[in-house]
C-alpha cells in the first residue's frame, strides 16, 4: 500500500486526460456517434480512477496500471482531436483508419478492468478472500505477476484464513522458481509476510515464515528483508510465539544466514542467539535463569556442589526448603550404557553430575528471581515429542548458519550452556537434531582454530562442557556409523588439534583407522584432521607424529600416496612429509619405505607443483635420507 501522495500523484494525470477526452468528444464535428462511445468509455474509467485517488492501494500494480492507462488515455485523446472542426484542409490531410475506434474501445476498456481489478485486490474486505478475481488485462503476458499481485494484496487485506492460503500460494511460488522468489520481494511482499507472522494464526504464522525462508537466495533479497525488520519480528516470535512457529523460525534465520553471512551480527544484536540457546537447552539441560554458564564453575566445584547437594544436613540453603529443588531423575536423559563399562560409566557419571549442577541452580535462580513464565514453560512441555525435536533440530541450524566463520557469535555460544547442549544432542538424538548439532559444533571448531583467544575461554581441557563436547566427537569418530555425522566430527577434533595435551593420547587412533578401507572423502577428512595434529604449527607435532605411526597410519599413507584419488594422494604426501620431518629416525617409517615414496612424488609433477608440497617436500627428504642412511635405529 502506499500514503495519498503518491496516489495523487500518479493519478492526476490520468484524470485530467480522462476529462479532457470526454469534454473533445462533445466537440466533435466528425465521426460524432463513434466519438460519443468513447466518452461513454472514457467517463466510466474517470470515475474508477477517482475512486482509486481515495483509495489505499496497493502500489505495486497500481503503478504499472496507471502508466498503462496514461498511455491510452494519450491516444485518446489524439484521436478525438482529429474528429474536432478545423476546416477543409485539416480534415482533407487528416487520415483516421476505419478501425482505430474500434481498437481504442479495446485499449479503454482493457484500462477499465484493470482499474476495477486494482480497486478489488486493493480493498478486499476479506470476508470474499478466497473469490478467485480473474485476471486483469495487463498481466495477460505475464500471469505469474499476476498471481503474486493478488496473493500479496490478500495479505495486506484479507481475513486471517485467506491470509495464510495466501501465504501457502507464495510458498508453492518461491519453492516452484528463484524468479517467483525475487518476484514476490520485488513486489513488496516481505513486509505483509512479517506481518502477517505477527498477528496470524498458527498455520499461517507457519506458512510466512516458510514463505520468508524460501525468498533468502541471495544477498541481495536478504538485505531487504533485514531493512523490512525481519530480525525484530523473529526475535520476538522466539521469545512468545508457538513451538512449531519458533521452530520455522529458526529454519528461516539458518537460511538467510547462509545466503548472507553479514546477517549474523543484526541477529545477534536483537538478542537471537540467547533465545535460540534457550530453545535447544529445553529438556537437554536443565533450565536456568542465567544465560551463562560461569566460567568459574570447574568440574571439582561441580562435583562438590552435587556433593553438597546430596548432604541430608543441607536442608535448607539459601532460603529454600530442599523440597522445593527436583532431585529425582525422571527428567533426565540416561546413557544407554550406564552401569556397563566402567569407562563410560564414569563418563556418564560426569555428564550427570554437570546436568544435575545445572538443575539445581536453576530451581534456586527461578525461586529467588522468578524470571521465567510457568505458562510459557507449561505450553512448551505439553508439545509433542516430534515438535520438540524439530524445534531443537532448527535452532541448531539456525545457530549452525550464525557460527559460521563469526568469532563474536561463537564466542556468545559457548559462554552459554550451547556447548553441553550440544554434546548431549549429539549422544542421545538421531536425525536432523544429531546431524545440526554436530555441524554447529563445526563451525564452532573452525573459528576456534584460528583464534587462541576462543581456544582458551571455550575448549580449555578443564571445561566440563568442552570434555562433554570431545568425548561425543570421539564417540561418532569411534563408531564410524554414518559418513554425513562422522565427517563433521572428524573435522572439529582436527580443528581442536592444539587444544589437547601430550597426555591425552585417545584423539590419534580413531582418526588412523577410518585411513583404512573408508569412503574417500572420509579418508581425506582424516588425513587433513591428523595434519593439524603433525603440523610444525602444534606445539606437542612430535608426540602427535609418533602416536600416528604407532597406530599403523604409515602404512595406510603409503597406499593413499600410491593408489588414492589425485586430492587424497596430496593430502596424504603432506602429512607423511610432516612425519619424517618430526620423527625421520623411526623404525617403521624405514619399514614403510617412506624415503622411496618420497623420492616417487618428488617426481610427480603435479604433486610438487602443490605450494605446501613444494615446501617441506624436499626437507623431509633430506632428513630422511640422513638418518636412514646411518642405519636406522630401533624407535622408541
Amino acid at each position: 500500500m502506499m500514503g495519498d501522495g503518491g496516489v495523487k500523484a500518479m493519478l492526476a494525470k490520468p484524470i485530467q486526460l480522462a476529462d479532457q477526452v470526454t469534454k473533445w468528444a462533445d466537440d466533435a464535428h466528425y465521426f460524432r456517434q463513434e466519438c460519443q462511445e468513447l466518452k461513454t468509455k472514457t467517463e466510466r474509467l474517470a470515475s474508477l480512477l477517482r475512486q482509486a485517488a481515495r483509495a489505499d492501494l496497493y502500489e505495486r500494480p497500481a503503478r504499472r496500471i496507471m502508466v498503462d492507462t496514461e498511455q491510452v488515455l494519450d491516444k485518446a485523446f489524439a484521436l478525438v482531436s482529429k474528429c474536432r472542426a478545423g476546416g477543409l484542409v485539416k480534415r482533407v490531410f487528416t487520415i483516421i483508419p476505419a478501425g482505430a475506434f474500434k481498437k481504442m474501445t479495446l485499449l479503454l476498456d482493457n484500462s477499465i478492468a484493470d482499474v476495477s481489478w486494482l480497486l478489488r485486490v486493493s480493498t478486499a474486505s476479506g470476508d470474499d478472500g478466497d473469490a478467485h478475481l480473474g485476471l486483469c488485462p495487463i498481466a495477460q503476458n505475464e500471469p505469474i505477476l499476476f498471481l503474486i499481485w493478488e496473493q500479496i494484496a490478500t495479505l495486506q487485506t484479507g481475513s486471517l484464513e485467506s491470509r495464510a492460503d495466501a501465504a501457502a500460494s507464495l510458498v508453492s511460488l518461491a519453492r516452484d522458481n528463484d524468479r517467483y522468489g525475487k518476484l514476490i520481494i520485488e513486489e513488496d511482499g516481505v513486509g505483509p509476510l512479517l506481518r502477517l507472522v505477527k498477528e496470524g494464526r498458527l498455520e499461517g504464522q507457519e506458512n510466512a515464515a516458510l514463505a520468508l525462508g524460501l525468498l533468502a537466495r541471495d544477498t541481495d533479497s536478504v538485505e531487504q528483508m533485514i531493512k523490512a525488520g525481519v530480525c525484530l519480528v523473529f526475535a520476538k516470535v522466539l521469545k512468545d510465539g508457538a513451538m512449531k512457529v519458533q521452530a520455522m523460525v529458526s529454519w528461516a534465520i539458518s537460511e538467510l544466514a547462509a545466503a548472507y553471512p553479514k546477517c549474523q551480527d543484526t541477529f545477534a544484536q536483537n538478542n537471537v542467539i540467547r533465545l535460540l540457546v534457550g530453545h535447544l537447552a529445553f529438556e537437554t539441560v536443565q533450565e536456568h535463569s542465567k544465560y551463562a554458564i560461569t566460567s568459574k564453575m570447574s568440574i571439582h566445584s561441580v562435583v562438590m556442589d552435587n556433593k553438597n547437594q546430596n548432604n541430608p544436613n543441607n536442608v535448607q540453603k539459601n532460603g529454600m526448603h530442599a523440597d522445593l529443588i527436583d532431585t529425582s531423575d525422571q527428567s533426565m536423559i540416561k546413557h544407554p550404557n550406564h552401569g556397563k563399562q566402567p569407562q563410560q560409566q564414569n563418563q556418564n557419571q560426569i555428564h550427570s553430575v554437570v546436568e544435575h549442577t545445572l538443575k539445581t541452580k536453576s530451581v534456586k535462580a527461578a525461586g529467588l528471581n522468578g524470571i521465567m513464565s510457568s505458562s510459557g514453560v507449561k505450553a512448551r512441555e505439553y508439545e509433542d515429542p516430534e515438535t520438540k525435536a524439530y524445534m531443537k533440530a532448527m535452532a541448531a541450524r539456525a545457530l549452525w548458519f550464525l557460527a559460521k566463520g563469526n568469532h563474536a557469535i561463537c564466542k556468545s555460544i559457548t559462554e552459554s550452556k550451547a556447548l553441553l547442549c550440544f554434546a548431549v544432542l549429539l549422544e542421545k538424538q538421531t536425525g536432523d537434531v544429531q546431524y545440526n548439532s554436530a555441524m554447529a559444533l563445526m563451525e564452532i571448531c573452525r573459528v576456534a582454530e584460528e583464534s587462541a583467544d576462543l581456544r582458551r575461554s571455550a575448549f580449555k581441557p578443564s571445561s566440563p562442557a568442552a570434555r562433554a563436547v570431545v568425548d561425543q566427537l570421539l564417540h561418532v569418530v569411534e563408531k564410524a556409523d554414518f559418513d554425513d555425522l562422522l565427517i563433521p566430527c572428524i573435522i572439529s577434533l582436527g580443528c581442536l588439534s592444539r587444544t589437547f595435551r601430550a597426555t591425552e593420547t585417545r584423539i590419534i587412533g580413531p582418526l588412523v583407522k577410518l585411513l583404512d578401507d573408508r569412503e574417500g572423502d572420509v579418508s581425506r577428512e582424516a588425513v587433513i584432521a591428523l595434519t593439524k595434529f603433525a603440523c610444525t604449527e602444534n606445539f606437542l607435532h612430535t608426540d602427535h607424529c609418533k602416536a600416528i605411526i604407532a597406530a599403523g597410519g604409515a602404512k595406510n599413507l603409503v597406499q593413499h600416496v600410491y593408489f588414492g584419488e589425485q586430492v587424497i594422494q596430496i593430502d596424504a604426501l603432506i602429512l607423511l612429509c610432516y612425519i619424517a620431518l618430526h620423527v625421520p629416525d623411526s623404525e617403521a617409517l624405514a619399514q614403510a619405505e617412506i624415503l622411496t615414496v618420497l623420492e616417487w612424488s618428488y617426481k610427480q609433477a603435479y604433486m610438487i607443483q602443490d605450494p605446501t608440497v613444494e615446501a617441506i617436500l624436499p626437507e623431509a627428504k633430506v632428513r630422511l635420507e640422513l638418518y636412514q642412511s646411518r642405519g636406522v635405529k630401533n624407535y622408541h
